[in-house]
């Protein structure tokens, strides 16, 4: 199998599907690179309703950081304002938001920079997470060499075409691209060590972050002066910020430290975590080269309705496969794997012997996962696909116009909403570092 980066093994990526030599490249030189609009259904209009709807297109926003920033725009808590998906910073995105209880005219009136906001209107339904069917992407990857050919691309493409998707991986950014800690920080947190999760995401380093702020994670890790990290941490790190400054008040609270975080960024540490376990479990069902657009025996199927999953699980036996791979050939099911949680059931057969193996080596029980101090960390786990269907799928080779000795590929793409762009790309460009990504 082609080699995977000592920074993907990581998080759980140990395996490309493809075996041939990527192209290259990077992603988002410039914001610009990286376009993703949401598919969504836009609320009813509803005069008379309680919140207002909104179609906002930023650039170099983060999601979270982004509503702190409407939020204080609008004097409002950040609570009274929902969004269908998450969106990285280093993009330009275009998504649906909605408020309750402000006016059109206060949300029309909004002047951030690099932020455009239309299509305000009231509804009587409000937005959550998860709720958009998926997303366009529009891509530019750049820096590819002058002997890369579309023949190469093709070559690349080819497999990915005859299973009609890639490896569901979640994707880097999940774990957080310049410090991939998350997973980490939720590992501790089921393990019950609150403290040990708190340090972490307050004073592991990466070398990819600024010296300065390494500086002053080691000498936070050193001193537990949460006080002075608090004067000197940076207001980029806002979130580090909110932590130091109830530490400094209360420097044994660490429980109280984590719930200054935002509930959807301390849910993520958890689904970090999962999403870690998941990555490794598909990795080796790659690796022994089990099917990801067919079922075997023993596996969990998803039932798939209107062109959206279901909640509805069905275990493969020798007796019914035939009948549920013609399902899966007809998109009316998938082949999944477990986000582990309190109420998991694991697969059967060589899937479920991958999946034991994997969880028991983290030397946790499944009710770790009930959090009894952060009852919003707590998750019953569910199964996600293994596949990720590609559709709509076209690229052009093309000189790159920010270096004319290089050359770069435009390419555009549907996804299913909870699938990475970053993981269909890593088979096409195969990169040296992860930060290409």
């Amino acid at each position: 199998m082609y080699p995977v980066v000592k920074e993907e093994k990581i998080v759980g990526l140990e395996t490309f599907y493809t075996n041939h030599e990527g192209i290259g490249g990077k992603l988002r030189s410039i914001p610009e690179d990286f376009n993703v609009k949401e598919n969504f259904q836009s609320p009813p209009r509803v005069d008379q309703g309680s919140f207002v709807i909104a179609q906002i297109q930023s650039k170099n926003w983060e999601t979270n950081h982004l509503i702190r920033t409407l939020s204080h725009k609008l004097h409002i808590s950040r609570k009274r304002i929902r969004f269908a998906g998450t969106k990285d910073k280093r993009s330009v995105s275009t998504q649906l938001f909605s408020f309750f209880d402000v006016s059109v005219d206060d949300v029309k009136n909004i002047n951030i920079k690099d932020v455009l906001i239309s299509n305000v209107y009231r509804s009587d339904r409000n937005l959550y997470l998860g709720s958009l069917k998926g997303n366009r992407f529009d891509i530019c990857i750049r820096d590819i060499s002058m002997d890369v050919t579309r023949n190469q691309i093709d070559s690349l493409l080819k497999p990915l075409q005859e299973v009609k998707g890639f490896p569901n991986y979640f994707g880097i950014q999940r774990f957080g691209i310049i410090r991939p800690i998350t997973h980490i920080v939720g590992k501790k947190m089921v393990h019950g060590d609150i403290k040990g999760a708190v340090e972490t995401y307050l004073t592991e380093i990466d070398t990819h972050e600024d010296d300065d702020i390494i500086a002053l994670r080691k000498q936070l890790k050193e001193t537990n002066d949460y006080a002075y990290a608090f004067q000197h941490f940076p207001v980029t790190l806002s979130f580090e910020k909110a932590m130091l400054n109830h530490l400094q008040v209360h420097p044994d609270d660490f429980i109280g430290a984590i719930k200054q975080l935002p509930k959807n960024l301390i849910s993520l540490f958890i689904n970090a975590y999962q999403s870690y376990l998941y990555n490794k479990m598909l990795s080796k069902r790659i690796t022994r080269k089990l099917p990801l657009h067919h079922a075997i025996s023993g596996d969990v199927i998803i039932e798939i309705e209107n062109d959206q999953l279901t909640n509805r699980h069905f275990q493969v036996n020798d007796s019914n496969i035939e009948k549920i791979n013609t399902q899966i050939d007809r998109k009316k099911a998938t082949v999944s794997t477990v986000l582990i949680g309190y109420e998991t059931l694991f697969s059967k057969g060589e899937m479920g012997e991958i999946e034991h193996l994997v969880f028991d080596a983290e030397k946790i029980d499944i009710r770790d996962f009930i959090i009894p101090d952060l009852p919003m960390a707590s998750s019953k786990g569910t199964r996600r696909s293994i596949l990720a269907p590609l559709n709509n799928n076209s690229y052009e080779l093309l000189p790159d116009n920010l270096n004319r000795k290089q050359q770069m590929v435009q390419i555009q793409f549907d996804l299913k909403k909870g699938c990475y762009a970053t993981s269909f790309l890593r088979e096409l460009m195969k990169a040296d570092d992860i930060r290409a990504y």
